[in-house]
Protein backbone atom coordinates (compact mmCIF):
# COMPACT_ATOMS: atom_id res chain seq x y z
CA UNK A 1 0.00 0.00 0.00
CA UNK A 2 1.10 3.55 -0.66
CA UNK A 3 0.47 5.02 2.78
CA UNK A 4 1.76 4.21 6.26
CA UNK A 5 -0.40 2.64 8.96
CA UNK A 6 0.57 3.77 12.46
CA UNK A 7 -1.35 2.70 15.55
CA UNK A 8 -1.26 4.00 19.12
CA UNK A 9 -1.74 1.85 22.20
CA UNK A 10 -1.77 2.42 25.94
CA UNK A 11 -3.63 2.05 29.19
CA UNK A 12 -6.67 4.22 29.96
CA UNK A 13 -5.60 7.86 30.32
CA UNK A 14 -2.25 7.40 28.60
CA UNK A 15 -2.75 10.50 26.44
CA UNK A 16 -2.78 8.73 23.06
CA UNK A 17 -5.49 10.96 21.64
CA UNK A 18 -3.61 14.17 22.49
CA UNK A 19 -0.38 12.84 20.96
CA UNK A 20 -2.19 11.80 17.77
CA UNK A 21 -3.62 15.31 17.31
CA UNK A 22 -0.18 16.93 17.55
CA UNK A 23 1.47 14.32 15.31
CA UNK A 24 -1.23 14.90 12.69
CA UNK A 25 -0.59 18.64 12.65
CA UNK A 26 3.17 18.10 12.37
CA UNK A 27 2.96 15.90 9.30
CA UNK A 28 0.23 17.95 7.64
CA UNK A 29 2.52 20.97 7.97
CA UNK A 30 5.15 18.95 6.10
CA UNK A 31 2.69 18.25 3.28
CA UNK A 32 1.60 14.71 4.15
CA UNK A 33 -1.98 13.56 3.78
CA UNK A 34 -2.96 12.38 7.28
CA UNK A 35 -6.09 10.56 8.45
CA UNK A 36 -6.83 10.09 12.15
CA UNK A 37 -9.32 7.53 13.39
CA UNK A 38 -10.10 5.38 16.42
CA UNK A 39 -11.12 1.94 17.61
CA UNK A 40 -13.63 0.76 18.34
CA UNK A 41 -15.38 3.15 15.99
CA UNK A 42 -14.19 5.36 13.18
CA UNK A 43 -17.18 4.71 10.91
CA UNK A 44 -20.94 4.42 11.44
CA UNK A 45 -21.31 0.66 11.94
CA UNK A 46 -18.26 0.44 14.18
CA UNK A 47 -19.38 3.42 16.26
CA UNK A 48 -22.67 1.62 16.87
CA UNK A 49 -20.76 -1.43 18.07
CA UNK A 50 -18.60 0.87 20.21
CA UNK A 51 -21.68 2.18 22.00
CA UNK A 52 -22.60 -1.38 22.99
CA UNK A 53 -19.06 -2.30 24.05
CA UNK A 54 -18.43 0.72 26.23
CA UNK A 55 -21.90 1.26 27.70
CA UNK A 56 -21.56 1.22 31.50
CA UNK A 57 -24.87 -0.65 31.77
CA UNK A 58 -23.53 -3.71 29.92
CA UNK A 59 -21.71 -5.19 32.91
CA UNK A 60 -22.97 -8.72 32.16
CA UNK A 61 -21.12 -8.89 28.81
CA UNK A 62 -19.25 -12.18 28.34
CA UNK A 63 -15.51 -11.90 27.62
CA UNK A 64 -15.76 -13.80 24.32
CA UNK A 65 -18.72 -11.68 23.22
CA UNK A 66 -16.58 -8.63 23.94
CA UNK A 67 -13.69 -10.01 21.88
CA UNK A 68 -15.94 -10.87 18.94
CA UNK A 69 -17.61 -7.45 18.95
CA UNK A 70 -14.23 -5.70 18.92
CA UNK A 71 -13.13 -7.86 15.98
CA UNK A 72 -16.36 -7.14 14.09
CA UNK A 73 -15.98 -3.39 14.60
CA UNK A 74 -12.34 -3.65 13.51
CA UNK A 75 -13.16 -5.50 10.30
CA UNK A 76 -15.72 -2.94 9.13
CA UNK A 77 -13.45 -0.03 10.09
CA UNK A 78 -10.53 -1.57 8.22
CA UNK A 79 -12.27 -2.29 4.93
CA UNK A 80 -14.42 0.84 4.87
CA UNK A 81 -11.93 3.46 6.06
CA UNK A 82 -8.35 2.39 6.76
CA UNK A 83 -7.48 0.36 3.65
CA UNK A 84 -8.97 2.90 1.17
CA UNK A 85 -7.02 5.70 2.90
CA UNK A 86 -3.74 3.76 2.75
CA UNK A 87 -4.32 2.96 -0.92
CA UNK A 88 -4.88 6.69 -1.52
CA UNK A 89 -1.48 7.46 0.04
CA UNK A 90 -2.58 8.70 3.45
CA UNK A 91 -0.64 8.31 6.67
CA UNK A 92 -3.25 6.69 8.91
CA UNK A 93 -2.97 7.36 12.65
CA UNK A 94 -5.27 5.01 14.53
CA UNK A 95 -6.10 5.25 18.23
CA UNK A 96 -5.97 1.52 19.15
CA UNK A 97 -6.00 -1.53 16.87
CA UNK A 98 -5.51 -5.27 17.18
CA UNK A 99 -3.02 -5.08 20.08
CA UNK A 100 -5.75 -3.69 22.32
CA UNK A 101 -7.77 -6.88 21.82
CA UNK A 102 -4.74 -9.09 22.44
CA UNK A 103 -4.18 -7.36 25.78
CA UNK A 104 -7.67 -6.44 27.03
CA UNK A 105 -9.48 -9.63 26.03
CA UNK A 106 -6.64 -12.07 25.45
CA UNK A 107 -4.47 -11.23 28.46
CA UNK A 108 -6.62 -9.37 31.00
CA UNK A 109 -9.84 -11.34 30.37
CA UNK A 110 -7.84 -14.60 30.29
CA UNK A 111 -9.19 -15.80 26.92
CA UNK A 112 -5.62 -16.25 25.71
CA UNK A 113 -3.60 -13.99 23.41
CA UNK A 114 -3.30 -16.67 20.71
CA UNK A 115 -7.06 -17.30 20.64
CA UNK A 116 -7.83 -13.60 20.36
CA UNK A 117 -5.19 -13.23 17.66
CA UNK A 118 -6.90 -16.01 15.67
CA UNK A 119 -10.26 -14.21 15.92
CA UNK A 120 -8.65 -11.00 14.74
CA UNK A 121 -6.61 -12.62 11.99
CA UNK A 122 -9.95 -13.59 10.42
CA UNK A 123 -10.96 -9.91 10.67
CA UNK A 124 -7.77 -8.18 9.53
CA UNK A 125 -5.92 -10.88 7.53
CA UNK A 126 -2.48 -9.39 6.73
CA UNK A 127 -3.30 -5.78 7.58
CA UNK A 128 -0.91 -5.16 10.47
CA UNK A 129 0.48 -1.70 11.32
CA UNK A 130 3.80 -0.49 9.94
CA UNK A 131 4.50 0.93 13.41
CA UNK A 132 2.76 0.80 16.77
CA UNK A 133 3.46 3.44 19.43
CA UNK A 134 2.93 2.27 23.00
CA UNK A 135 2.41 5.37 25.15
CA UNK A 136 3.84 4.09 28.43
CA UNK A 137 1.91 5.44 31.42
CA UNK A 138 1.54 3.55 34.68
CA UNK A 139 -2.12 2.65 35.34
CA UNK A 140 -2.31 4.67 38.56
CA UNK A 141 -1.22 7.78 36.66
CA UNK A 142 -3.54 7.11 33.72
CA UNK A 143 -6.63 6.49 35.84
CA UNK A 144 -5.96 9.65 37.83
CA UNK A 145 -6.00 11.55 34.53
CA UNK A 146 -9.25 9.85 33.47
CA UNK A 147 -11.16 10.77 36.60
CA UNK A 148 -9.70 14.25 37.02
CA UNK A 149 -10.18 15.49 33.44
CA UNK A 150 -13.40 17.52 33.02
CA UNK A 151 -15.86 16.26 30.38
CA UNK A 152 -13.80 13.14 29.57
CA UNK A 153 -15.91 10.12 28.64
CA UNK A 154 -15.74 7.50 31.41
CA UNK A 155 -16.63 4.12 29.90
CA UNK A 156 -17.20 0.54 31.05
CA UNK A 157 -13.50 -0.36 30.80
CA UNK A 158 -12.40 2.70 32.78
CA UNK A 159 -14.48 1.40 35.69
CA UNK A 160 -12.63 -1.93 35.99
CA UNK A 161 -10.62 -2.35 39.22
CA UNK A 162 -6.98 -1.33 39.54
CA UNK A 163 -5.76 -4.94 39.33
CA UNK A 164 -7.36 -5.24 35.88
CA UNK A 165 -5.57 -2.09 34.72
CA UNK A 166 -2.27 -3.30 36.15
CA UNK A 167 -2.72 -6.53 34.21
CA UNK A 168 -3.31 -4.48 31.05
CA UNK A 169 -0.12 -2.53 31.63
CA UNK A 170 2.01 -5.64 32.19
CA UNK A 171 0.50 -7.19 29.10
CA UNK A 172 1.53 -4.23 26.98
CA UNK A 173 5.09 -4.39 28.31
CA UNK A 174 5.24 -8.05 27.24
CA UNK A 175 4.01 -7.17 23.72
CA UNK A 176 6.72 -4.51 23.35
CA UNK A 177 9.28 -7.28 23.87
CA UNK A 178 7.48 -9.67 21.50
CA UNK A 179 6.93 -7.48 18.43
CA UNK A 180 9.58 -5.30 16.79
CA UNK A 181 6.92 -3.05 15.27
CA UNK A 182 5.87 -1.86 18.76
CA UNK A 183 7.97 1.02 20.11
CA UNK A 184 7.62 2.55 23.56
CA UNK A 185 7.52 6.26 24.41
CA UNK A 186 7.38 7.69 27.94
CA UNK A 187 3.84 9.02 28.23
CA UNK A 188 4.50 10.51 31.67
CA UNK A 189 6.67 13.21 30.12
CA UNK A 190 5.10 16.49 28.98
CA UNK A 191 2.98 16.30 25.82
CA UNK A 192 5.55 18.11 23.66
CA UNK A 193 8.28 15.66 24.67
CA UNK A 194 6.05 12.64 24.02
CA UNK A 195 5.14 14.06 20.62
CA UNK A 196 8.80 14.70 19.75
CA UNK A 197 9.75 11.14 20.71
CA UNK A 198 6.85 9.77 18.65
CA UNK A 199 7.75 11.82 15.56
CA UNK A 200 11.33 10.57 15.74
CA UNK A 201 10.06 6.98 15.59
CA UNK A 202 7.67 7.70 12.71
CA UNK A 203 10.41 9.46 10.74
CA UNK A 204 12.42 6.24 10.75
CA UNK A 205 9.75 4.38 8.77
CA UNK A 206 8.86 7.11 6.26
Amino acid sequence: MKGKFITFEGTEGSGKTSVIKKVKLHYEDLGYKVLTTREPGGINISEQIRSILLDKKNIEMDAKTEALLFAAARRQHLVEKIIPALEAGYMVLCDRFVDSSLIYQGHARDIGIDKVYDINYFAIEEALPDLTIFVDVRPEVGLNRVFSTPNREVNRLDLENLEFHKKIYQGYLSLVKKYDRIKKVNGENCLDEVTKETIELIDKII
